[in-house]
């Protein structure tokens, strides 16, 4: 009994020493025999090695080096920041010397946090002086900064002269990594979104970039405006960047989606039937079967050939099974302005985006989606600079036949020019259409009703996205400016009529026709002789 008492007491003390005893074999166990890792992890000197202390040296020593290089590594890039802001500092001080800033901000060269954070809060206050946030009162339709559009290969821009064209690659390098700089920003801001960084999200790529605007005001910065694919065929992200003169500064970053987003195609019509059936085709290619997200309201003027485009648009609907139209049969003289007015007015849905066309328009599903990206109500309307078509007969005039439609809707300088004098077609929400007043309804015939809609749009505080589109083609026709024009309505017509059949050189063939053929003549002449 005493020795099974005995043997009870000892026994968790027995436990104990079996417990240490595995402990300390452990622990040599591991010393001796862990392998180097993937990362190349130091591994410390057995304990019962001859070269302890050799080994330790050896890794001291290494990590010595290592710290060594990395603190003159930081050293040089303090350095670098330093001078880049004394730099930026000095740039910044001569700007207000100069021109006292409105907001008063100034440095304190004695402090250098004081100007780190000035500086920061200058470049951020010229997000606040440029029209990104809101639009600003504008004198006339010229003050307004049109933007310039682009995408991964093509930049699309106004200001062509005579040696660049409507479209083309930026040649330029400055251009060229401007453009790459922002895209690549974007991404990186897509793929590294605030709030919740442990939630999954799709991976962004440069492949999913689908277009981009940018303007510069020459006295703030650059606004960029780019829009990604979503997760849905109608989902988009938008990003919003803006470069103060320094670097670019993300201002939005937000989900665009338009599965719902309803455009009202808008088309005043008097005759003009077999325009009228070109332009169904289109709309039932891109508007109803690519897109469908749509509805068409056809304002027609009196009575002539009203029988055949009222035939056309039931046979599209039967066709196509396209019941989202408005037929208006006015019994006056056409005007343009009070067709899209009357034709506005009339929807008694929710708010819808307008879309003011006319019935010698082509557009692309892509440019639908362009206007709806580019409206947004109380805030932004969007005035496209369509793509404008040249005479076929002239371009083509040394072909043996003039190509298919389709094949003629390409942007070059030799086939037709950016319409930055027109401002008819147009995408705004009818509520903002509405509160601006509308069109002027004693504007009669043809030109001067979208003028007059532009300037208010200026004059108010909404935002003005003007660009040219890839997607929005005015297609040639023959232009007859009518007596009964005002002289000033009159002149415009002149002008756009010009400005439609082809370019400098081309007209320029034409113009001396018979100075080229009889150099021709004298040519052939002349190799006969010899």
């Amino acid at each position: 009994m005493v020795l099974r008492r005995g043997f009870i007491l000892f026994l968790p003390r027995l436990v104990g020493l079996l417990v240490v005893a595995c402990c300390l074999v452990s622990i040599v166990y591991m010393l001796a025999c862990t392998p180097k890792g993937d990362n190349q992890q130091l591994v410390l000197p057995r304990v019962h090695s001859p070269t302890v202390k050799e080994g330790y040296e050896a890794i001291l020593q290494e990590r010595e080096e290592q710290h060594r290089d990395y603190i003159i590594s930081l050293k040089k890039q303090i350095a670098q920041l330093k001078a880049e802001l004394q730099g930026r500092s000095a740039q910044l001080k001569n700007v207000q010397d100069q021109y006292p800033d409105p907001l008063d901000i100034r440095l304190d060269h004695s402090n250098p946090e004081k100007v780190q954070a000035n500086l920061l809060a200058f470049l951020r206050s010229q997000i606040d002086k440029a029209e990104v946030h809101s639009g600003i009162k504008l004198s006339t339709e010229y003050a307004a900064v049109p933007f310039e559009s682009f995408t991964l290969q093509k930049v699309y821009q106004l200001e062509t002269g005579l040696t660049r064209h409507p479209e083309e690659k930026p040649v330029r390098k400055d251009k060229r990594d401007e453009l790459i700089e922002v895209i690549e920003l974007a991404v990186g801001t897509l793929n590294n979104p605030e709030g919740n960084s442990n939630a999954k999200h799709r991976v962004y790529s440069a492949s999913d970039f689908v277009e981009g605007i940018y303007r510069t005001e020459k006295d703030k910065g650059t606004l960029y405006e780019l829009t990604f694919r979503g997760d849905t065929k109608h989902q988009f992200k938008k990003i919003v960047l803006f470069r103060p003169f320094g670097p670019v500064m993300k201002v939005k970053n937000e989900d665009v989606s338009m599965a719902d987003t309803l455009i009202n195609v808008i088309v005043p019509l008097a005759k003009r039937a077999s325009k009228f059936r070109q332009f169904m085709q289109n709309f039932r290619e891109m508007g109803i079967q690519q897109d469908g997200r749509i509805h068409l309201t056809v304002v027609y003027f009196g009575k002539e050939q009203m029988n055949e485009v009222r035939a056309i648009l039931e046979n599209t609907s039967r066709s196509a099974n396209f019941k989202n139209f408005t037929f208006i049969q006015l019994n006056e003289e056409f005007s343009r302005g009070k067709g899209l007015d009357i034709g506005a007015r009339f929807w008694k849905g929710s708010n819808v985006v307008l879309f003011f066309c006319d019935v010698d328009i082509y557009f692309t599903a892509e440019f639908l989606n362009s206007c709806r990206l580019n409206t947004q109500p109380g805030k932004k309307v969007f005035y496209p600079v369509l793509f404008s078509q040249y005479n076929p007969s002239i371009i083509y005039g040394h072909h043996d036949s003039i190509p298919s439609l389709e094949q003629q809707l390409i942007i070059k300088k030799e086939t037709g020019f950016w319409r930055d004098f027109g401002f008819g077609m147009t995408c705004q929400y009818r509520s903002d259409f509405i509160n601006i007043g509308g069109f002027d309804l004693d504007i009669k015939g043809w030109g001067g009703e979208d003028v007059h809609l532009y300037r208010k749009y200026l004059h108010s505080n909404l935002i003005v996205i003007r660009t040219p589109v890839r997607g929005l083609f005015h297609l040639w026709h023959e232009k007859q400016c009518l007596d009964e024009l005002t002289p000033e309505q009159y002149k415009m017509c002149m002008q756009s009529k010009a400005m439609n059949e082809g370019s400098h050189g081309q007209l320029g063939m034409l113009v001396f026709k018979q100075e080229i053929e009889a150099h021709l003549r004298r040519q052939k002449l002349s190799d006969k002789k010899t």
